[in-house]
């Protein structure tokens, strides 16, 4: 296991599974984890994350047996290939009515290839600070299933503290990259 500090964010390199027991509870969850083959066994890290918590927003979430929920949020996602979704869902742990957030296909790739970001599944950095105020968060965020920093760019941005996990080394380094790099320009900004 490594751990990087960056501002106001913790980054650890490893599994979450070891790592979330040793964890102090934070106000969010907001992640967007693997699934499809393989994953769907590892769905008991959900009761775990849900109690470290107040709230939470898990991308994918219709894969999951998580508790109902009538607060989902939906990605649009204009101009598809036809072999693509339409929208992605999240599920969220807020009661209130389900939203969407409108983006098309192109403009969240342009957003990616300019951001920095490699993961083939990384979404729009505006996606997840959009998620951030449509769940309320108000302190820490935690995203156990980091991939290439995307919820900790948006925390950065927002000045909301992160801890993020990610176990490829590979994708780690490029969240420590962006994040740093956002941080930075809050700084600047600030």
């Amino acid at each position: 296991m490594r751990i990087e500090t960056i501002g106001n964010a913790t980054l650890y390199l490893g599994d979450c599974r070891d790592i979330l027991p040793t964890l102090p509870k934070v106000d969010a969850v907001i992640t967007d984890p693997p699934y499809g083959i393989g994953f769907s066994a590892q769905a008991e890290i959900f009761p775990v994350l849900l109690s470290l918590c107040r709230v939470a927003a898990i991308w994918g979430g219709n894969y999951f047996p998580l508790p109902n929920s009538r607060g989902w949020l939906a990605w649009v996602k204009s101009g598809s290939a036809p072999s693509m979704a339409d929208l992605e869902l999240a599920w969220t742990s807020v009661d209130q009515n389900s939203r969407a957030f409108h983006k098309s296909v192109k403009s969240a790739s342009l957003e990616k290839d300019t951001s920095g970001g490699f993961h083939p599944t990384q979404k729009p950095v505006s996606q997840m600070e959009w998620t951030m105020l449509q769940v309320g968060v108000r302190g820490a965020v935690l995203d156990p299933f980091m991939g290439s920093g995307t919820t900790g760019v948006a925390c950065a941005n927002l000045g909301r503290e992160f801890i993020g996990i990610e176990r490829e080394p590979k994708y780690f380094e490029i969240a420590c990259r962006r994040i740093e790099d956002a941080q930075r320009q809050g700084r600047l900004i600030a």
